[in-house]
């Protein structure tokens, strides 16, 4: 696999996309960026400027949020000038942690962000809605699936209207995975064995 690689991943809230992102980046032993990370890197921006001792300082201190965290409190709300320039903000925080070096980004439209670099692979996960359910009940705190899809609907709301595209929909990522039927391992096994053998075509 090339020294350089970035992931994007979006997920329906549910799927364990989150856990996904954190054993991807773990088994290829690359940072992992999401919401919490990107903000703070975001604010540096505009402030200043994102160099190698503050990328370090992300790399090294800052904790990517848990499983407890308040989920998308601000998707889907305030869409607006305001929130604009918080989005474009986070996108140029996105493009510079990109390209400071092999990552993961969870979710902050990094798909859409990201999609013109050569090195990028975005990814959406996706599973049924039995799967979802018990992941709702046993990990996401009791949460109901009507719950989880209020959640998705704030997700895409968000997204549609920064990207113009329409959330969810495969032809905006490279790989579309449902992980109803397998363990996160083997899925995120699949996921890079499916990059190598695509890197390996791009060299043919």
């Amino acid at each position: 696999m090339d020294k350089n690689i970035v992931i994007s991943i979006s997920r329906k809230y549910g799927c364990g996309g989150r856990e996904l992102a954190q054993i991807l980046a773990e088994k290829l032993n690359i940072k992992l960026y999401d919401r919490k990370i990107v903000h703070i890197a975001a604010a540096k921006l505009e402030t200043d400027d994102l160099n190698e001792n503050d990328l370090l300082e992300l790399e090294n201190t800052v904790n990517p949020l848990t499983m407890a965290f308040f989920p998308f409190r601000s998707f889907g709300i305030n869409l607006g000038e305001a929130s604009r320039g918080i989005f474009l903000s986070e996108a140029k925080a996105i493009r510079r942690l990109a390209n400071s070096g092999s990552c993961v980004i969870l979710g902050r439209c990094a798909d859409f962000v990201l999609d013109d670099l050569p090195n990028h692979f975005s990814i959406f996960v996706t599973a049924d809605d039995e799967f979802r359910t018990e992941r709702g009940k046993n990990v996401y705190g009791g949460k109901t699936l009507k719950e989880l899809n209020i959640e998705d609907k704030k997700r895409g709301r968000y997204y549609n209207y920064y990207t113009g595209k329409e959330w969810g929909d495969p032809t905006n990522y490279n790989l579309v995975v449902n992980v109803s039927k397998f363990s996160l391992d083997d899925v995120a096994e699949a996921i890079i064995k499916y990059i190598e053998e695509v890197q390996v075509n791009r060299t043919k």
